[in-house]
């Protein structure tokens, strides 16, 4: 096995960055990604409690700096990552921003776009999972556990 600096599991691993900087600040810890040409032009974590918006999921202010960085709505030629699967709100984000590929960590067996089905999303839009699955889903574990307690 060849390792690369440009592998899913380096990527997914800045994306967990910013999960984990979302579980510090008190919101669901999800963080994204966005990747193009093996450049990192977005991060995003979410900010719902913070900015007082249920829209400010981390796929959609992902999706909203990289369109900025880029000067363009469509994404085509990016990847992102995530470390939840997108909620059915931010699949259609991704749908409509053109996204070419995700890769998201742990399922999310409640609010999962996948519960609605994949065609939710671009029908060019290729998907992988399970990148760091473990580590993501302990982490909405920890938070909600933590929650519960306070």
């Amino acid at each position: 096995m060849t390792l690369s600096v440009y592998s899913p599991e380096r990527y997914m691993k800045e994306a967990f960055k910013q999960a984990q900087t979302a579980y510090e600040k008190g919101e669901v810890p999800v963080g994204a990604i966005v990747v193009v040409n093996n450049q990192i032009i977005a991060r995003a974590h979410n900010q719902v409690e913070m900015l007082n918006d249920p829209t400010a999921h981390a796929e959609i202010l992902a999706i909203t700096a990289a369109a900025e960085f880029l000067g363009s709505k469509y994404l085509e030629d990016c990847t992102m990552y995530v470390t939840l699967e997108p909620c059915v709100m931010c699949a259609g984000a991704i749908n409509w921003a053109h996204i070419d590929t995700i890769f998201y960590g742990a399922s999310d067996e409640k609010r999962g776009f996948s519960l609605i089905g994949k065609n939710i999303l671009h029908q060019k839009t290729k998907i992988h999972t399970g990148i760091m699955a473990s580590d993501s889903q302990k982490l909405m574990e920890d938070f909600f556990k933590k929650l519960r307690e306070e």
